[in-house]
């Protein structure tokens, strides 16, 4: 679960703080090329390859990827391997189930699953063939053990605080009892690795020994780490039997494009316009969304997270219900993305379009002239600077970004100069996370977000929720969200989550409590080089990284 690049959020709802890791220059792509009752169902490569970075067979590709994705901890499911920021796949580890391209659940390790009516216990028949990569059987115990020692965890990056403990039924049967309706637990199953408990110790995340598609070969950290595929894998044999992921900032990402010694690169539209011989700029769909968290509260309150920070809540400006829906309507988000995604974008209207649990009442159209009158009728009159007063209060605001992220910077600048052709004065201010958090509830910050799941929009929206940035706080949104979660069937959840937007009363949609402004949802770029097949991409959440790699196993050249 993130908040924003490079950020995670803890299980009991506290940000922390990951280690980034950089590389200097393009040196690491030429080490790594040196160093080369829901019941569930469970290809020949043509022609030759276009040639990997290493003029390696068919059977191997060379990934950059930031160096904010190299996971800190190793590569350890506990702590925060596939479960922790930028939720993927954990390749070396099974789940118990996962999801397709459609985002429709599918087993893995589960042969079957269901929900008791009360929606609090989850019974799992798990396959009896998958054994880890020492040869030992993966059994009930092992889920057991996994599940078990997150819920007893004080640093897993993982949620499963609805569970009270996990429990074997029988030698591949596995019951996981939970202290509140909570349906949403099975997109954290689909990305929770399942690790071996005879061999399980502090060195794990180093040396992992897994059931899934690959094995970690070597892990060079600060640099690169190296998979290849695992002979004893239960399921379809990878097409691409060796990974190799090189870590990286932007530039020397762009510099390997250029010397031909990755086979694919991350990038973002400030370098959209460039090119490369042999490459092409290919662009793949996101749940990944900016937008402006705006407080609701007047200034003045103290809100305590993690039993003893206490940080300033409200603001005098946006907590003025017109003024959160004059930003709203007032925001030309196509204009954003035309100037900052340099196109690679569509317009945002929540934390997760197009999804199953998106409600349409998110949607707001662009209208300058009909975001002035609500201010006018508000009594937010023009001053003579242009900036807007009512009460002796200027509609002005510090809008917070990243200033490690150039695009949250020209976006915060594009959106300053729209806004104050409103008459709102929203200042941009640039800064450390460090900076930002102390300001996380009293000023609005532009934010990225973005999961393949319904669970941000409880986290952001709940009265409690660890993301409530606005404050806002209702009854009837917590009682909606409540109701989706309770749901035994998932697609029976979607129309709660979509009356907690708005359910024609209350909701924090723009037609409602208006509790933040999303503007667009990025694509997600990369240099890929000519030939390369990466097969049809699930929607990437938030944050390059990881996610462009869940199905590599059917890439192809």
């Amino acid at each position: 679960m993130t908040d924003s690049e490079g950020n995670a959020v803890s299980a009991d709802g506290g940000v922390t703080r990951r280690t980034f890791m950089t590389v200097a220059g393009a040196g690491a792509a030429a080490l790594a090329v040196a160093g080369t009752q829901a019941a569930c169902s469970g290809g020949d490569v043509s022609g030759s390859a276009a040639g990997s970075a290493a003029d390696e067979p068919a059977t191997q590709v060379i990934v950059a990827m930031n160096g904010g994705s190299e996971p800190a901890a190793g590569f350890d499911p506990l702590i925060a391997w596939g479960c922790g920021e930028h939720v993927h796949e954990p390749l070396i580890q099974s789940t118990l189930i996962t999801t397709d391209e459609n985002l429709e659940f599918v087993c893995d390790l589960a042969t079957e699953y269901s929900c008791s009516e009360d929606g609090l216990t989850w019974s799992f028949t798990i396959r009896d063939d998958a054994v880890f990569s020492d040869g030992e059987p993966l059994t009930a115990a092992d889920v057991v053990f996994t599940v078990n020692s997150i819920v007893a965890s004080d640093v897993s990056e993982a949620d499963l605080s609805m569970v009270d403990e996990a429990v074997a039924t029988g030698d591949y049967s596995v019951e996981l009892r939970l202290n509140k309706p909570y349906n949403a637990l099975l997109y954290t199953l689909a990305v929770l690795g399942i690790v071996p408990e005879h061999a399980y110790d502090e060195s794990y995340g180093e040396h992992p020994i897994g059931s899934g598609r690959y094995l970690l070969e070597r892990w060079d950290r600060g640099q690169q780490a190296i998979f290849r595929a695992n002979p004893d894998y239960y399921g379809e044999a990878p097409l691409m039997e060796r990974v190799v992921v090189v870590f990286m900032d932007e530039d020397a990402a762009l510099a390997a494009v250029a010397a031909g010694e990755v086979d694919i690169a991350y990038t973002y539209a400030t370098h959209a316009g460039q090119s490369y011989d042999g490459y092409e700029l290919v662009a793949y769909d996101s749940v990944d969304s900016r937008g402006i968290s705006l407080p609701c509260l007047p200034a003045g309150g103290t809100k305590v997270v993690d039993g003893d920070m206490a940080y300033p809540t409200g603001n005098d400006v946006t907590c003025d219900l017109a003024i959160r829906r004059a930003i709203n309507q007032g925001i030309d988000r196509s204009q954003v993305i035309d100037h900052v995604l340099s196109g690679y974008g569509k317009e945002a209207f929540s934390v997760g379009d197009d999804m199953p649990w998106s409600s349409e009442d998110m949607r707001v159209e662009y209208d300058p002239d009909g975001a002035r009158a609500l201010l006018d009728e508000a009594g937010w009159l023009p001053g003579d600077d242009g900036v807007r007063v009512k009460d002796g209060v200027r509609a002005a605001f510090d809008l917070w970004y990243s200033s490690d992220d150039s695009v949250r910077q020209a976006m915060a600048n594009e959106l300053s100069v729209q806004l104050m052709e409103l008459g709102i004065e929203a200042s941009p201010r640039g800064g450390s996370w460090d900076e930002i958090y102390p300001h996380q509830f009293d000023q609005p910050v532009l934010w990225g977000w973005g999961s393949n799941s319904p669970i941000e929009v409880y986290a952001l929206n709940y009265s409690t929720g660890w993301g409530n940035y606005s404050c806002y706080e209702s009854s009837s949104i917590d009682a909606h969200l409540d109701e989706a979660l309770a749901q035994p069937a998932i697609e029976d959840s979607y129309e709660h989550w979509r009356l907690a937007a708005w359910d024609g009363e209350d909701g924090f949609a723009p037609c409602g409590a208006a509790t933040w402004a999303w503007i667009a949802n990025v694509d997600h770029l990369y240099f890929k080089r000519t030939g390369l097949s990466v097969a049809e991409q699930k929607p990437h959440p938030h944050g390059h990284g990881w996610s462009l790699v869940n199905n590599v196993d059917r890439w192809s050249w």
